[in-house]
């Protein structure tokens, strides 16, 4: 059946074949070879069609043939021509009734369409030339054929009608080259044309195949975001479904106040993902059931700051880490991070701002109950102007009712599988923790009651003992024997940390070759975790202690540890680890006594390491490392005593520099503390293991060399000036300095430390002494010589 449409285009069929029925009937034809030629390129060019950017539909090429006949064929060829390639690209696999009359008008549209184009050529081609003609014929054609065919009025019109001007400019060229060089040429037109053709088919398939994968992409892009978000979500679980409902929130207000598809992608993403910041905040803060301390809301305000670096890194091709950074800004400048104000706060932080307060309003969370919605948006409507953008408010306020029924229309569930059981999985592959049993049957209470005294008694006595010693070795000793009588191990480790290394103080049983040659980073191994998180490990496996296997060739036969932190004023200051080569030796009691214990035994711990330091800084000079005064005459005395039972030399050395007060005033006492520092390194690399050097005081320093002669003496003289002249080159790029040296030998100088000390003390200033005679002498000779 003809549908009501065909049926109304019955006169323009009608028309279309009276009309052309007319014209055909007086027909002529100037040079039939040259018509056939252009009908047969004519009709294979009515099945090329392009599809052009933008615009909806293809256009046909044949158009292009319509116009050249325009200008070179008599309206019956023309007519003829434009008929054919009609019908053959209209009625092309059509079927029935309704097919073949949609046919036929067609073709009575594109007769009609041409006979115009004809008469608006003949009439301006005359006048105003053949381009000209040509460009009023296309605009003719084209605007019948629109009106007739296909209904769209002035807006196909002008979607279409740049193309048919080309194709009248490419007519013009086509006519000039047919009357100056031969209407042959006509024929290669169709070569190029299918060449162009194809060329441009495969280039929007190209295209066609670069949009498809964007758009996939941009689909992969969000379900990435939408994860990520999920994630987020799924740590913070006070905010379940917040994130949903605030993008479609956002959303609909963005459209609302009319933001650009680049600004409403941005804002698509930081709706979703403007609290990614809050991974870097630690969880006891986002879920404190409380208000925040100052200190710990310093610590969420990085969140924002956070985040926008993390999606930065993200590449969006849209401003989304802009809108993360500012989302807590506010509108009178009192937000964070930055302080924005105003419309300097960008937009997508504007509406994220106000959603974001208002859901978070309306929803319960850890510190506080929701507010009902209509309460909830009063107090953003209080904000407006203060806090929130006006005109945002505003937008929110009119539609914040339909936008909740939107997000509960739209609501679905974010949630991870975080509270299921899986019940598969015999075990983990290092197996459970585990405890070794209390004992066989059911204990006695008689024996639980005398265990419970044992257990008191121990452990007072193990208080006391730790509380009677500042010796640290003594206190590790006293707590090795206490603890072994009251949990059975095979070796006992105190390790102490040191530049966060775990460095074995103290070792007491089996193995302890291989335990004391440990240096454990903190957060490896048993013991280093046990130091970097600050909890115990019951019947841990002590071969992954750093070290402990493939030690030499010999392998731990230690099967399990119990190990605990040492907590002092300052955080973990050690480890105390108890071995055992059997496994799962240790029990939960026997975990319990050594946390009951860990915090006095850290504490005498503590205690004894601050009296060895203070002990050390007795006999040690602070800014050289050096041995002190005191610390010579200890040494040089037991140096001494050794001396008389052997019968060996011994030589003590004062030593002194030489125009140090110079450094001091030229370079600044921090330079000369730094020359001080090199000296006393020089001299030690100087001297042999056993030797001795100390700082007295100043810049005088003394060395202990035992077995050192009067005659080897002048060679080490020469060398402890090298050493000091290096030193100060180092230091101040120059020899500013010098050293006097002073010597005495054991026993021919003095038979104790004062005698020989003050002995070499002497002989150090009288080359001192001389050394500053001489040095005018030096200079006054150099004037002589240079006056001469």
């Amino acid at each position: 059946m003809v549908s009501k449409r065909d049926l109304c285009f019955w006169p323009v069929a009608l028309a279309g074949t009276a009309a052309g029925a007319q014209i055909l009937s007086g027909w002529q034809s100037h040079s039939m070879p040259r018509y056939a030629a252009y009908l047969l390129l004519g009709m294979l060019a009515a099945r090329l069609r392009v599809s052009l950017p933008s615009i909806q539909g293809t256009l046909p090429l044949n158009f292009l043939f319509v116009l050249f006949g325009v200008a070179e064929l008599t309206l019956p060829e023309m007519l003829l021509m434009a008929c054919g390639m009609s019908a053959l690209q209209s009625c092309w696999k059509r079927q029935g009734w309704a097919g073949w009359l949609c046919c036929w008008r067609r073709v009575s549209a594109i007769a009609l369409a041409t006979a115009a184009a004809q008469y608006a050529f003949t009439a301006t081609a005359v006048h105003a030339g053949l381009l000209l003609g040509l460009l009023v014929a296309a605009t003719v054609f084209y605007a019948v054929e629109i009106a007739l065919n296909r209904g769209a009025g002035t807006a196909g019109l002008r979607r279409h009608y740049p193309y048919y001007l080309a194709g009248a400019c490419a007519a013009a060229l086509m006519s000039a080259a047919n009357r100056y060089v031969g209407w042959q040429t006509a024929l290669l037109v169709m070569p190029v044309l299918y060449l162009i053709y194809r060329s441009y088919r495969l280039y929007l398939g190209r295209l066609d195949d670069e949009r498809r994968h964007a758009e996939e992409m941009a689909a992969l892009h969000l379900r990435t975001i939408e994860a990520l978000a999920l994630a987020i979500d799924a740590k913070d679980h006070s905010a379940h479904d917040h994130l949903q409902r605030v993008q479609i929130y956002a959303l609909e207000l963005g459209r609302e106040l009319g933001l650009k598809a680049d600004e409403m992608e941005a804002l698509r993403a930081a709706s979703l993902l403007h609290d990614i910041g809050k991974l870097a905040v630690p969880e006891h803060i986002t879920s404190k059931p409380g208000r925040l301390t100052p200190e710990e809301f310093d610590k969420m305000k990085i969140h924002p700051v956070v985040g926008a670096e993390i999606l930065e890194r993200v590449e969006f091709p849209y401003p989304v880490a802009s809108i993360v950074h500012s989302h807590h800004e506010r509108w009178d400048g009192s937000g964070y991070p930055e302080g924005l104000s105003g419309e300097r706060i960008p937009i997508g932080a504007r509406i994220l701002a106000a959603v974001d307060c208002l859901d978070a309003l309306a929803s319960d969370r850890q510190y506080r109950r929701g507010l009902p919605l209509d309460e909830a948006m009063r107090t953003v409507r209080d904000e407006g102007g203060k806090t929130f953008d006006p005109r945002v408010v505003e937008a929110l306020s009119r539609r914040y009712v339909e936008l909740e029924r939107r997000a509960q229309e739209h609501q679905r569930s974010m949630t991870l599988s975080t509270g299921v059981t899986v019940t598969r999985g015999s075990a983990p592959g290092a197996g459970y923790e585990r405890a070794a049993a209390n004992g066989s049957g059911s204990p006695d209470f008689l024996e639980c009651i005398a265990a419970a005294r044992q257990e008191v008694q121990a452990l007072f006595e193990l208080a006391q003992d730790l509380g009677n010693s500042l010796s640290l070795q003594e206190t590790l000793s006293l707590l090795a024997v206490r603890l072994r009588g009251i949990i059975p191990c095979d070796s006992i480790v105190m390790y102490v940390l040191r530049d966060d290394v775990l460095v074995p103080e103290y070792v007491s049983g089996d193995e302890f070759k291989i335990f004391s040659s440990l240096a454990i980073p903190s957060g490896q191994g048993l013991s280093g975790w046990v130091a970097e998180n600050a909890k115990p490990i019951l019947n841990g496996n002590p071969s992954v202690e750093p070290g402990y296997v493939n030690q030499a060739g010999e392998c731990g036969k230690q099967r399990s540890a119990l190990a605990v932190p040492l907590e002092g004023l300052n955080g973990v200051l050690g480890v105390l680890s108890l071995y055992h080569a059997a496994a799962d030796a240790f029990t939960k009691d026997h975990l319990r006594i050594l946390l009951a214990i860990s915090s006095k035994v850290a504490l005498s711990i503590e205690n004894a390491l601050r009296y060895r330091q203070a002990e050390d800084s007795a006999t040690n000079d602070f800014l050289t490392s050096l041995p002190n005064a005191r610390g010579l005459f200890v040494h040089l005395e037991a140096e001494m005593a050794r001396a008389r039972r052997s019968g060996a030399p011994v030589a003590v050395l004062v030593t002194d520099l030489d125009g140090f007060k110079r450094v001091n005033d030229r370079l600044g006492h921090l330079q000369g503390n730094e020359l001080l520092r090199s000296v006393a390194l020089g001299l030690k690399d100087s001297c042999r293991e056993y030797d001795y050097v100390a700082r007295m005081g100043g810049d005088e320093f003394v060395l202990v060399l035992p077995g050192l002669t009067p005659e080897s003496f002048v060679g080490r003289r020469e060398i402890l000036e090298q050493t000091v002249a290096d030193a100060a080159d180092r230091v101040s790029g120059a020899e500013l300095v010098g050293i006097s040296i002073g010597e005495a030998f054991f026993p021919q100088d003095g038979t104790d430390a004062e005698q020989l000390l003050a002995e070499a003390d002497r002989r150090m200033y009288l080359r001192k002494r001389s050394r500053k005679l001489a040095a005018p002498l030096v200079g006054a000779g150099a004037e002589l010589l240079a006056s001469a």
